[in-house]
């Protein structure tokens, strides 16, 4: 696509968008009396409009039924969660018998690695990327602690080269190859919060599985944002958390993927219910929440969305280079440039005015947010965002 930096070319490129009805479904912050240009669905997606219809119906179904809307609730909470086995599963290309909801995204970690990291004399490290979000380092350190291991010597975290900003796949690969006597477990983001840089989840489960480890991911960046087969890329486990590009709400339900080769496993079935027995008590709330949003994942579809997607982030790619070819801004995308390597996030550095412009952004009406030491994460989103939201974005960071 021929982008243009001018309001016409957006609003034309709006106009001919084929999901520009769903913006419509979404709640948008307003600011100095008109909706904000929301660039932060990475962190937390807004809210569908049909979200609090979806609570209020449990809500009256508990205040007219009290314990026996497990039975008689309008959708029984007893089999409540069967309903999103198959939207969920179509999500991240997955089977129905993969899939479970529940819990939040913390508590599946800890499960998850207590199912499936079992060291030994021989195999115990586990490899991740440097800098994970704050909650995945808590719980690989916290699962090393647990096996009265020493995190030092158990964590292999590999980190971009010097004067670089995201890992290169060979330095992944050569890791895992270099500890393929005693690695357990690969666990890696599926994309990474700080860069944006999605990663080959096909190829690092391959490399993992051939060194003889486990391959889990974190999916909280990736579900509802690029393309996963889970099942066919021979993914062992994966969890996400729903609230961000699955708009479900903030600290809500987490999803899980277990490939089927381990739902006999008796620990694994019986943490997560696979056999469906054990998921009997279930947050309904925040699955009515969760809910509202799965449905319009599943009737727009997710190569819809990528589609949309690619335009959107490119076109905010090309914004900013226009801002720094006029020479007054100094703005470095640290995202991969690669349609492939990464989502709808871009990650950028200000060079010139950091946390300060970000702070102006977000006075104007741009919701971004800041990393430190010095990233502004700006998130596209193709399900609610457009491109005169991006033009905008490129018009107010000129007035500032």
């Amino acid at each position: 696509m021929k982008y243009e930096n001018s309001l016409v070319f957006a609003t034309q490129q709006d106009a001919a968008d084929p999901l520009k009805v769903y913006r419509e479904l979404f709640y948008f912050p307003n600011m100095h009396n008109r909706d904000v240009v929301y660039f932060t669905g990475n962190s937390l997606g807004l809210q569908p409009k049909r979200t609090q219809d979806y609570i209020l119906n449990e809500l009256e179904d508990w205040a007219t039924f009290g314990v026996e809307g497990q039975l008689y609730a309008r959708k029984p909470w007893n089999t409540y969660q069967e309903q999103f086995a198959q939207p969920v599963a179509k999500l991240v290309g997955a089977k129905t018998s993969e899939i479970a909801v529940l819990n939040q995204f913390a508590a599946n970690l800890h499960l998850l690695l207590l199912s499936f990291y079992h060291p030994d004399k021989k195999r115990y490290k586990i490899l991740c990327e440097a800098h994970p979000f704050s909650s995945n380092s808590q719980a690989l350190e916290s699962q090393v602690h647990f096996q009265d291991l020493n995190p030092a010597e158990v964590l292999i975290s590999v980190a971009p080269r010097k004067g670089e900003h995201c890992i290169r796949q060979e330095d992944l690969l050569e890791e895992i190859e270099k500890n393929k006597d005693t690695l357990a477990l690969v666990m890696i983001a599926g994309v990474n919060h700080f860069n944006g840089q999605a990663f080959d989840i096909e190829t690092l489960a391959g490399a993992a599985h051939r060194a003889g480890a486990v391959a889990g991911f974190d999916l909280t960046h990736a579900a509802g944002n690029i393309e996963l087969e889970l099942h066919n890329w021979q993914v062992d486990f994966a969890c996400w958390d729903t609230g961000n590009y699955l708009n479900s709400g903030p600290g809500g339900i987490s999803g899980t993927f277990i490939h089927e080769r381990h739902s006999k496993d008796p620990i694994v079935a019986r943490f997560f219910g696979l056999d469906n027995k054990s998921m009997r008590t279930a947050p309904i709330l925040s699955l009515a929440a969760h809910k509202s949003a799965i449905d319009l994942f599943d009737e727009i579809g997710m190569s819809a969305l990528i589609n949309k997607s690619q335009k959107l982030t490119g076109y905010m790619e090309f914004i900013i280079e226009e801002l720094n070819n006029n020479g007054t801004h100094e703005l470095e995308i640290i995202t991969p440039r690669g349609e492939k390597q990464r989502g709808c996030q871009l990650s950028i550095i200000a060079h010139n005015s950091g946390k300060e412009l970000s702070n102006k952004l977000i006075q104007a009406g741009v919701i971004v947010d800041w990393l430190e030491p010095h990233v502004i994460r700006c998130a596209p989103v193709p399900m609610y965002n457009s491109f005169e939201d991006v033009y905008r974005f490129g018009e107010i960071i000129n007035k500032i």
